[in-house]
């Protein structure tokens, strides 16, 4: 029988389009904006449609296996970050005892504790302080740099101790420093990647993720897991040829090329948010997190006054065809993450601040 119940959106938020479409500035989408990669676009349009891709993608893997100089078993498609997050959250469940939790950062991507609590587990945000006792995570997720805030989040003094996933989509769009994670970190966790967002390819959806090489825990199992799990052919032909361009030189040297003018773009992003009041929090990526200027009041009522600003001014703002993102699903109710744009949407919002304020 057919359900009569109407169709409703996600309860996740996530930056981006929503039922009522794109908007013209989307500041709200950690993309980089000077894209898309043209090498990338001409190997998708280039991608055979008619047959099936290979479902072991055996040869895509060695290709980002000697990109990453690993070896190749330890490469694992997925048919998005998204879904590797979700199917790696079944695994540790399936293989922890149901106490153990799933560690998240304290504001981070909300795929992780949402897929945490589809499988019924608590969710703790961030690691035990010291001296505080409880059980040890199924799974702990880190990313470096983060989302919302694009600051680095340094390795743990254990990284090979208990099963870790270091998120590293936004690593290749990182403008100031290092990361602070050595070869030998990295070597003790999965590693998540998922290049889209460096190609300015979000509409494309294709990720992988590296496997530990010999961590301090059964490794075997989680594997085994993953691949009992993971959809057949999950990844179509056009999603095989974006990560196939993302391990050529060419693409990795438009990437670089796009890095200086995403800095610049940032700059004058912050300048004109700041000339308008904005408090603006430190980044090591495009994108970063700002919170309108304090309305006033008593100091019992500023924060939810700031919370209530932003919440209206982003909302006026998507009236006047501009996206910010609304960091109150991360924790951080007051605040908006935007990402670096070219001048002339720098300007569009400009000027849709002026009129939002002037109302």
């Amino acid at each position: 029988m057919r359900s009569n119940k109407p169709l409703v959106a996600t309860t996740r938020q996530h930056g981006g389009p929503d039922a009522a479409g794109p908007v013209r500035w989307d500041f709200s989408v950690c993309a980089n904006a000077a894209g898309p990669c043209p090498m990338a676009i001409e190997a998708v349009r280039a991608a055979d449609l008619v047959r099936y891709p290979d479902p072991a993608s055996l040869r895509l893997r060695e290709q980002l296996a000697a990109a990453h100089q690993v070896e190749p078993w330890r490469i694992l498609v997925a048919v998005s970050a998204s879904e590797f997050v979700q199917r790696i959250t079944a695994v540790a469940v399936r293989l922890s005892p149901a106490e153990r939790p799933i560690e998240v950062p304290v504001h981070g991507y909300g795929d992780y504790a949402a897929a945490a609590l589809a499988w019924g587990r608590k969710v703790r945000r961030g690691p035990l302080a010291e001296g505080q006792a409880g059980p040890p995570p199924a799974l702990r997720w880190l990313a470096d740099p983060s989302s919302p805030a694009g600051r680095d989040g340094p390795p743990p003094l254990d990284p090979a101790a208990l099963p870790t996933v270091l998120d590293a989509v936004y690593a290749p769009l990182r403008l100031d420093g290092a990361s602070a994670w050595r070869p030998a970190e990295r070597d003790a966790v999965f590693e998540l990647h998922g290049p889209n967002k460096a190609l300015g390819l979000c509409g494309l959806r294709g990720a992988y993720a590296i496997a530990p090489r010999d961590p301090g825990w059964p490794l075997q199992p989680w594997l085994d897991g993953l691949e009992a799990l993971c959809p057949s052919w999950p990844l179509s032909a056009p999603a095989a040829a974006m990560l196939e361009a993302w391990t050529r030189p060419d693409c990795r040297r438009w990437l670089a090329m796009t890095l200086p003018q995403l800095s610049q773009w940032r700059a004058g992003l912050g300048q004109m948010l700041r000339a308008r009041g904005f408090e603006i929090a430190t980044s090591t990526a495009p994108f970063f997190c700002v919170r309108p200027p304090s309305p006033g009041g008593p100091p019992g009522q500023v924060a939810s006054r700031v919370a209530s600003l932003a919440a209206q001014l982003a909302a006026d703002l998507a009236a006047a065809d501009v996206r910010v993102r609304d960091c109150a699903s991360f924790g951080l109710a007051g605040w908006w993450r935007v990402n670096a744009q070219p001048p002339e949407a720098i300007a569009a919002l400009d000027s849709a601040l002026a009129r939002a304020s002037g109302a």
